[in-house]
């Protein structure tokens, strides 16, 4: 499984962004779960969300009702939306897909959000 993400940038506190995860050689449909994560400067790599194959969604509590995890099984692309950004939003985020608990990872896409 190859994972690209896109759609990171600089934008104002309380802004949007979306970011996308682009999936090949296998159909996200058929992939236990997609997961969005991110790594602030200095900090450990946290899990930001989480969509599974039958579309059941989960949420980091700093994130919950901000952010929303979806998928496009035809594009075969999960995506990320981010509402009401935050300054501590900033971080590289991830995609990776987890396939019978062997992760795969694309690389990052920075988020910056000023304040």
């Amino acid at each position: 499984v190859q994972l690209q993400a896109s759609g990171g940038g600089l934008v104002q506190a309380g802004g949007s962004l979306r970011l996308s995860c682009a999936a090949s050689g296998r159909s996200i449909a058929s992939i236990n779960g997609m997961l969005w994560y991110r790594q602030a400067p200095g900090k450990q790599r946290e899990l930001v969300a989480a969509i599974t194959s039958g579309g059941s969604t989960s949420y980091a509590d700093s994130v919950n009702g901000r952010f929303t995890v979806s998928r496009d099984n035809a594009k075969n692309t999960v995506y990320l939306q981010m509402n009401s950004l935050k300054p501590e939003d900033t971080a590289v985020y991830y995609c990776a897909a987890d396939v019978d608990r062997l992760y795969y990872w694309g690389q990052g896409t920075l988020v910056t959000v000023s304040s």
